[in-house]
């Protein structure tokens, strides 16, 4: 990449020359420089100074996107260039949330398993607390998980970010509000996850930062499934906390709708998960590919 390129992006992540130049091991005149050299080049301030602090101009914004996608192209190309003098055999079996399994990971895995012909893979399905506990007997290799707590025995590398949004069928006069408050939210009926679910542990976790329990709420049922909380609340006019990644087509389609908590939302990482000193060729090779793949 471009040193000039990685210079500026360091130095927009941080809004300081001087931590740019001591994360990238150069100087802060040699930043300056860099930053100097991309202006010139396109003629644009990247840079407004206000008081100690620096912002980015509308150029440098620009130019901080460009600058990520970039990268990413970067990555994907040494990724896949060194890939090539590995002949890559052997076999990972991977354990990941309901979520990962129906949303996210069919269209990773196809596109791992083109170019790793010579690797056999497996995935099984489970809540998060069913692949700790495969982690734990050696059932799997690597888990794909949400939630907030974490146990000491095993490492976590963030994967992917998500949200968990309260939905309902678009015809549900419910979804017709721009907004309800977290006090209307304790009383309309809820389809929630099973317990040990991922989902309903973060759910808990953000609930709690409310001084709000489960017991607050009005729970009609849970599921095992998100398929089958979706197939409910599109033939009755109940709610349901859902991942984002899991509505993406009702959303198109019309048939969901999102409903916005007053002062509410819930944000969460999915997490690759392996027991803690753990040294797998394979694992680490998957989980390099996942990370510079472009949902």
């Amino acid at each position: 990449m471009n040193f000039k390129l990685k210079t500026f992006k360091k130095v927009a992540e941080k809004l300081s020359f001087t931590k740019a130049a001591k994360e990238l091991f150069i100087t802060q005149p040699a930043v300056t420089k860099h930053i100097n050299n991309l202006e010139q080049e396109f003629n644009v301030k990247l840079f407004i100074r206000k008081g100690n602090k620096i912002e980015l101009t509308k150029a440098g914004n620009i130019l901080l996107k460009y600058a990520k996608d970039i990268e990413n192209i970067y990555n994907q190309l040494n990724f896949e260039l060194s890939a090539l003098n590995q002949k890559q055999k052997g076999k990972i079996k991977i354990g990941a949330s309901t979520t990962m399994t129906q949303y996210v990971l069919p269209q990773l895995m196809a596109s791992f398993k083109s170019k790793f012909k010579d690797l056999s893979v497996s995935v099984i399905n489970g809540n998060t607390e069913q692949i700790e506990k495969a982690l734990s007997s050696n059932e799997i290799d690597l888990g794909i998980i949400e939630g907030q707590s974490k146990r000491s025995e095993f490492h976590y590398i963030e994967f992917l970010k998500d949200e968990i949004v309260l939905v309902a069928k678009s015809s549900n006069k419910i979804a017709k509000n721009s907004e309800i408050s977290l006090s209307e939210l304790q009383k309309l009926p809820l389809i929630l996850r099973e317990e040990g679910s991922g989902t309903l542990e973060v759910i808990s976790y953000y609930l709690k930062q409310k001084n709000i329990n489960f017991t607050d709420l009005s729970v009609e049922m849970q599921f095992g499934s998100t398929e089958g909380i979706k197939n409910y609340i599109l033939n009755s006019d109940r709610l349901a906390f859902l991942s984002i990644q899991s509505i993406l087509n009702e959303l198109k389609r019309n048939e969901l709708s999102i409903i916005d908590i007053t002062d509410f939302e819930i944000k969460r990482n999915f997490n690759f998960i392996f027991p803690e000193g753990q040294q797998n060729k394979i694992v680490d090779l998957f989980i390099r590919f996942a990370s510079h793949y472009n949902f």
